[in-house]
């Protein structure tokens, strides 16, 4: 789809005056161009036991430790992206791969050799019938959320126990579900003079990944499906989406359920002030990824505000929660998770960006407990 047509993070460095290696090879124009970043991040963790997917906990926050420390990526991999584009006829093609990889291991000998291809996929379409892409990409629910969030280029809540080998969490889990990453046939409208966009995909349905318990669902013949309504015009943008799969229980005593969900958000950028806001709630949303909590009603809110008071540097502060609406046995007790986050975005050059961010993550669990995870960050990433 058009709008979403690389990652967030390239579309962010375009922002920034980043440029990728573009060069020619025949009737194709190929460009080469990539993520590294890394981050120290200091947490300490106190409260109580909140269990299921408590973030801000000792087990997750901190990775089983009251206090902890780690550099490693922030919320974006290391990334290198290839594409190559030409106009065949009417129509504009296009191909991408993007192959990523994670900065902090637990070992100092063991190879980190561990790849994750998130983008391979091929658009073709025009301005009269649209775009339309067949492969792997980012999901269209939750991107105006994740893409937007001033943490994509930091870390947000650094969370432990993901970022050894992956990555810290931004506001997924507090504050919006994970925009995912799904093989897919997706189609976007030809752009309108209005401002008026629409994307919808078929998406290759996915078994739950509820991280801390066994799965006890799995996906058959029906696809997920996903869509988006936007609006963009004088700074503004609005959009409007769902998705919805059906999960069949593979546990006994376990219900088939469907997974429906809904996300309105908007954004305003006027002059060095921005401003942002999405609501996502439905039924087997997640906390981090689809069905994680089986069919568990959620619903959660982010809210951003960012200021410019130099041209190279920005200032912001975000905050989300993600909501349990029941206490169902795929929460594992767990109510809630808020995170709050200062940051201070400093670009050094068009290509690297210096960024330093506080914040705390509180956990609270549906029989009254509290965790908390207080957590610091300071480091770089570089666009090329």
């Amino acid at each position: 789809m058009k709008t979403i047509l690389m990652i967030g993070a390239l579309a962010v460095a375009g922002t920034q005056g980043a440029q990728a290696v573009d060069f020619k090879a025949g009737e194709w124009n190929v460009s080469l161009g990539g993520i590294v970043n890394a981050y120290y991040t200091q947490v300490s963790c106190n409260g109580d036991a909140v269990g299921g997917l408590a973030l801000g906990g000792k087990g997750l926050g901190c990775g089983g430790e009251n206090n902890r420390t780690t550099i490693g990526n922030g919320l974006l991999p290391n990334g290198l992206v290839t594409s190559a584009s030409s106009k065949q006829g009417d129509y504009d093609v296009k191909a991408l791969i993007g192959m990523y990889n994670a900065t902090a291991t637990d070992s100092a000998i063991a190879a980190n050799s561990g790849i994750d291809v998130r983008q391979a996929y091929f658009t073709f379409g025009n301005a009269q019938m649209g775009t339309i892409k067949l492969g792997r990409d980012n999901g269209i629910f939750g991107a105006g959320a994740i893409f937007s969030d001033m943490t994509l280029i930091g870390a947000g809540a650094p969370v432990q126990a993901t970022q050894r080998g992956r990555v810290t969490l931004g506001h997924i889990g507090a504050g919006y579900s994970y925009v995912g990453y799904y093989g897919q046939i997706a189609y976007s409208a030809p752009k309108s003079a209005s401002g008026i966009g629409f994307d919808a995909a078929l998406v290759s349905p996915v078994a739950d990944t509820p991280i801390v318990a066994a799965p006890v669902y799995s996906s058959k013949s029906s696809p997920q499906l996903q869509a988006q309504l936007t609006y963009a015009a004088d700074g503004f943008k609005g959009w409007l989406g769902a998705k919805t799969q059906k999960f069949s229980a593979t546990a006994p005593g376990v219900k088939d359920f469907t997974m429906n969900g809904v996300e309105v958000g908007a954004s305003y950028q006027a002059g060095p002030l921005g401003v942002l806001a999405n609501f996502q709630g439905g039924k087997g949303l997640g906390i981090l990824s689809d069905a994680d909590q089986g069919d568990t009603k959620t619903k959660a809110y982010f809210m951003q505000a960012t200021y410019k008071p130099a041209d190279k540097i920005k200032l912001g502060l975000s905050y989300g929660i993600s909501r349990n609406d029941d206490n169902t046995a795929g929460t594992g007790g767990l109510k809630s998770n808020a995170n709050l986050t200062c940051g201070l975005y400093y670009s050094m050059t068009s290509a690297i960006t210096l960024v330093g961010e506080i914040g705390q993550t509180r956990s609270k669990g549906f029989a009254g407990g509290e965790g908390k995870m207080n957590g610091a960050s300071l480091g770089g990433i570089i666009f090329f």
